[in-house]
């Protein structure tokens, strides 16, 4: 257990601030007015709280990430230093990026600390431009759950009233989900989000699939910039004994169809592409890939979580077996997701349970997080042309300013086929998370990546795969932008993002400022 002392407010210029410090750390630049010792009954614990600082935040803070006092938001700082758990000092655990940089600021670093936002920082103004990782439940969505949580709560499996009021709006959910993607209702299973369907079409072809005449082992086809769900689960069919071939992408992030074709063998039974890469936003030609695998009599799948709500689907048109999509990607809740599978398509269920959608997924249906997907994929078709121009006005906006104004930047990824509110950028001489860090303080957020991978240790695969060094690779941000995002919104990260590069950059030993020519 982790002791969490009830800390003690301060004020220092134009911010506020909370903070419990171990004695041990009570050292320059900070000096203590007062402090509170107290051991925590339940860890053995000991914390001492400090409630009157001396700190020079301007000049540690200011060095360390590139921001005075008036520009940091308030955070509430609490550090334990074990009195009898020797094995807890080890231990960190970090809610806030931004910590490090404090701690660090502040010659903290080193103990185990939790760090929250305060209420003060909520006042701040921001900015969000992460919409690939989530999006926020769209007000029309909710109120459509809402009655699902509380009034008619019966299960769609009964038979009578109570139930069957809930099986018509998990059916009228079913339909609008099947007209997102051009399918028939029969044809889509409810989920509970992207990965439960990558996993629920790759293991279930692959175990439903007799293999192939003289074959010693099944195979399946996948790219290297795969999303992890994809990834880590053929690695699964690895060790299962599975062979996977993972083709190359170009350096825009694409994925030659000619390749697909070379890959194919007696033994494939399954080529599982993503439409939309998450991090670059690149299109693969999914269209040629299913005729290709169609040729080859060969199942195929393709992950669209990034793609459904931004572009037109159309599961016949792309020639796809299989579809996945997610609820959180198109402004419906977390937790709820969707599988495409054509009629015919031999599949093995990923659970073993009830009857529930004809067989294919068991378990009482998340009645609220499927009537608020079928409302999300309702609107999704019907703000469709508009929010995708709209988006790529912005995003092209956003990107041109940015290259015009941080020297030695670049975009990532393909800039004709891509998803419209998605821009990779790479800022060279710059820690990405550094720059997510100084970014969120100044109210812009954004991510170095994949939201699933935050916080590895390895740069992003996606973006090695496409030729990027390491080191340009953990420089690179992503901005995705979303249907609440203004004109506004662009101008602001506009005026933010360069001056904070350059203010990371001078602290950069590798960095030599270009020369003004004479």
């Amino acid at each position: 257990m982790r002791c969490k002392a009830h800390s003690k407010s301060f004020a220092e210029g134009t911010g506020s601030y909370t903070v419990a410090l171990s004695p041990l750390h009570a050292r320059k630049p900070f000096r203590i007015r007062t402090c509170e010792k107290r051991r925590c009954k339940s860890s053995g614990i000991r914390t001492c709280k400090i409630i009157g600082l001396k700190i020079p935040w301007n000049q540690h803070l200011q060095k360390k990430v590139g921001v005075g006092v008036s520009r940091l938001p308030p955070f509430s700082l609490s550090t334990c230093c074990p009195a009898s758990l020797k094995t807890a000092r080890k231990r960190r655990a970090l809610t806030h990026f931004a910590a490090e940089a404090i701690l660090e600021a502040g010659e903290l670093s080193g103990r185990a600390c939790e760090v929250t936002p305060s209420a003060a920082s909520q006042a701040m103004h921001r900015v969000y431009f992460d919409h690939n990782a989530t999006t926020p439940v769209d007000h029309r969505v909710l109120e459509a759950m809402l009655p699902f949580f509380a009034d008619e709560f019966g299960n769609a499996s009964s038979i009578h009233s109570f139930g069957q009021r809930t099986r018509a709006a998990v059916e009228r959910a079913r339909e609008s989900v099947a007209a997102l993607v051009g399918a028939r209702p029969a044809e889509i299973v409810f989920t509970s989000g992207g990965t439960e369907s990558d996993n629920q079409a790759i293991f279930g072809v692959v175990a439903a699939a007799p293999g192939r005449a003289g074959a010693e082992c099944k195979h399946v086809i996948t790219t290297a910039i795969e999303h992890h769900a994809v990834l880590n689960a053929c690695q699964a069919l690895e060790r299962r004994g599975v062979e996977v071939t993972y083709v190359p992408v170009s350096q825009e992030g694409r994925v030659d169809p000619e390749d697909i074709r070379h890959a194919i063998r007696p033994e494939t039974v399954l080529i599982t592409v993503m439409h939309a890469n998450n991090e670059l936003g690149t299109l693969q030609p999914i269209e040629e890939i299913g005729r290709i695998a169609a040729e080859a009599d060969v199942y195929f799948h393709s992950d669209a979580v990034q793609s459904a709500g931004k572009l037109p689907l159309d599961v016949n048109r792309l020639g796809v077996d299989l579809l996945s999509i997610s609820g959180h990607k198109l402004y419906a809740p977390k937790g709820v997701g969707a599988l495409y599978i054509r009629k015919g398509t031999r599949l093995e269920p990923l659970l073993y349970g009830g009857h529930h959608e004809r067989d294919r997924r068991p378990g009482t249906e998340n009645v609220a997080g499927i009537v608020g997907l079928g409302k999300a994929a309702e609107l999704a078709r019907e703000e469709l042309s508009d929010g995708a121009t709209r988006l790529a006005a912005q995003r092209d906006r956003l990107e041109q300013a940015l290259l015009e104004q941080v020297p030695q930047a670049w975009v990532n990824g393909s800039r004709d086929h891509r998803t419209p509110n998605t821009a990779n950028i790479t800022f060279p001489f710059v820690e990405g998370e550094a720059l997510v860090i100084a970014l969120d303080l100044k109210g812009l957020a954004c991510s170095t990546g994949a939201a699933c991978s935050s916080g590895a240790i390895e740069p992003s695969h996606v973006l090695t795969a496409i030729g990027l060094a390491p080191e340009d690779a953990r420089a690179s941000l992503r901005f995705s932008l979303g249907r609440d995002t203004s004109d506004e919104d662009v101008e602001f990260a506009l005026a933010t993002v360069p001056a904070v590069v350059e203010h990371l950059r001078e602290l950069s030993p590798v960095y030599k400022k270009p020369v003004a020519a004479q």
